[in-house]
């Protein structure tokens, strides 16, 4: 596909756009290996896992809190993003 950004860039990216949801912990791993043959892994589609701690997810529930994330990604979805994985918790959920 034109203009798909190397998995660093792509990870930047990710990370970046993440910032607007003021995480206080934030790691994204590429387990785009993982998939390798699979179909939406054709054409360097990439899959991702994230753990995201943040305040702006109190009072959500799972579905709120992941419609946030995919928010900020979402023009990136399905291509370069393949498939996201998340586990987003607030502060007071034990992750710090």
């Amino acid at each position: 596909m034109p203009d798909t950004p190397s998995p660093a860039e792509l990870q930047t990216q990710i990370t970046q756009r993440l910032q607007a949801l003021s995480p206080t912990t934030l790691n994204l791993t590429d387990d785009s290996h993982l998939h390798v043959g699979h179909a939406g892994a054709r054409g360097g589609a990439r899959h991702f896992r994230v753990q995201i701690v943040s305040k702006q997810f109190q009072g959500l529930g799972t579905l709120a809190r992941h419609r946030l994330v995919y928010d900020c990604v979402r023009d990136l979805m399905p291509h370069p993003i393949h498939a996201l994985a998340i586990e987003a918790t607030t502060p007071q959920e034990g992750h710090s």
